[in-house]
């Protein structure tokens, strides 16, 4: 009798712990689930579009924190390389992806375009210098800001230059860049000069006057404008790699695409 009442006991206990070892390893329906940060490294220009997106990736995505890191795209495409901790890259330019390819830091084939720009000329609100063409641009004593020939914005706007060569003059680039008297490391310290009256000019993206319409603008012709394209990837030493994937996927999708159009970028997604 004594054998059987043992026997019972050690079952009872047994199975007291093997349900609260189920227990344990399954969450209870309607927990809080446990906080992640995703860390995404984007190109300046996408400050206000990748913010709005990130909030929605976050109310989808209880428990996720989006943490983005802003700046120039070879700025940021140097931190990755040296080590910083990142789960996106999101660039201006493929320049600044290949690197990252080349080092093992992106896998090839995960790039993709996810949308395209265009540059634009910027002016203060009120416009002191009286630009009104893009001729104007390479009048004497003018002050002009560009971003820094490396940043992906201030090759782009060099480009466009060289392409106004044949229009505007064999030496309208040249005169344009004696004008520059500031060379910066991103698009939105370019936008904030113009904004403050610190230049007469700047070249920008045609998103940057979405989230500036205060500034006034000079377009420049598709025929000798540049179009930008935007790719975007996980890194392979993620610490999130299902999150990456996620975030990337949002960023392509119809909503997410519809959030950049409404920043003045060109989605690729209608």
């Amino acid at each position: 009798m004594k054998r059987k009442n043992e026997l019972s006991l050690f079952v009872l206990i047994l199975s007291l712990v093997l349900s609260a070892c189920g227990n344990a390893a399954t969450p209870a329906a309607g927990s809080t689930p446990a906080p992640r940060t995703l860390t995404v490294y984007a190109a300046a220009s996408l400050t206000d579009a990748f913010t709005e997106i990130g909030k929605a990736f976050e109310t989808s995505h209880p428990g996720v924190t989006v943490v983005f890191n802003f700046g120039g795209s070879q700025n940021l495409r140097t931190q990755i390389e040296q080590g910083a901790p990142a789960d996106v890259f999101a660039s201006a330019n493929n320049t600044e992806m290949t690197p990252l390819i080349t080092g093992k830091k992106v896998q090839e084939s995960a790039p993709q375009i996810f949308l395209t720009n265009q540059l634009v000329v910027i002016l203060p609100a009120n416009n002191p210098a009286s630009i009104s063409s893009l001729a104007d641009l390479a009048k004497p004593g003018l002050k002009i800001v560009l971003a820094a020939e490396e940043v992906p914005v201030g090759k782009y706007a060099r480009q466009v230059l060289d392409n106004l060569n044949a229009t505007l003059g064999t030496d309208y680039k040249d005169k344009v860049l004696t004008n520059v008297v500031s060379n910066e490391d991103n698009v939105k310290q370019v936008v904030a000069k113009v904004h403050l009256g610190e230049a007469d000019a700047g070249i920008a993206y045609i998103s940057d006057t979405a989230a500036a319409p205060e500034l006034q603008k000079i377009d420049i012709p598709s025929d000798v404008n540049v179009i930008a394209e935007y790719p975007i990837a996980p890194l392979i030493e993620s610490a999130n790699s299902d999150l990456a994937a996620e975030f990337v996927a949002y960023v392509l999708s119809p909503d997410g695409q519809a959030r950049l159009k409404k920043w003045g970028f060109t989605p690729i997604t209608p």
